[in-house]
């Protein structure tokens, strides 16, 4: 392997506690005074596509109002990130400034709304060590075309995709890379090609 794709929940960093206070925030503004959305729920939830989580939240909601009010919270969260959001997960910064260092490209994909990832990066000062990224927010695209995508965009060598749920899993495959499973993140994968525990355990696939 010799270029790596990042998912961003359960992988770069755990954003759910953060994101569950902006959400409520957002709702309460709303008219809307929920009090299941909860970092335990969001787990669950991190992963899909915002759509998804919208029906799947708001399920008390006609299924336009429920993706309209996901899109609020997600503009708010957003901005809540960037001056509240958590670090990033120990070794990641390192493990980043490695790759670089090595001449390692690090992409990110992942399933979330556009400025997610801008957020992500400006709150941890990642930036420096990111070639590209994509969602679904900026492409209109799955995970599984934006990991091919972005094989194609930034001419990745040899690359596979760094995650910790199945839907992570299946996009990989769908895409035809190897899967490495973040064993510490939030999901559980029964076959991955390779398995790290901790993020600087990425640089032994290297070559």
């Amino acid at each position: 392997m010799k270029s790596i794709i990042f998912d961003v929940d359960g992988t770069i960093w755990d954003s759910v506690e953060a994101v569950a206070v902006a959400w409520t925030n957002s709702c309460k503004k709303a008219g809307y005074d929920y009090d299941f959305i909860t970092p335990e729920r969001l787990r669950g939830e991190f992963g899909k596509l915002m759509e998804e989580i919208g029906r799947s939240l708001f399920t008390d909601l006609p299924e336009d109002e429920a993706i309209a009010l996901l899109r609020k919270c997600c503009q708010e969260e957003n901005e809540y990130l960037v001056e509240h959001g958590p670090d990033a997960y120990p070794e990641i910064p390192d493990l980043f400034q490695e790759m670089k260092k090595r001449g390692y490209p690090v992409v990110i994909v992942s399933n979330c709304q556009a400025g997610y990832i801008e957020a992500l990066l400006a709150r941890t000062g990642l930036y420096p060590y990111v070639m590209g990224h994509l969602c679904p927010g900026d492409t209109g695209l799955a995970k599984a075309e934006n990991i091919k995508l972005a094989v194609e965009k930034y001419h990745l060598e040899d690359p596979a995709y760094l995650g910790d749920t199945m839907g992570d899993y299946t996009a990989t495959k769908k895409a035809g890379l190897p899967f490495l499973f973040a064993s510490y993140g939030f999901g559980d994968v029964p076959n991955p090609d390779g398995v790290v525990s901790h993020p600087l355990e990425v640089l032994r696939f290297l070559n």
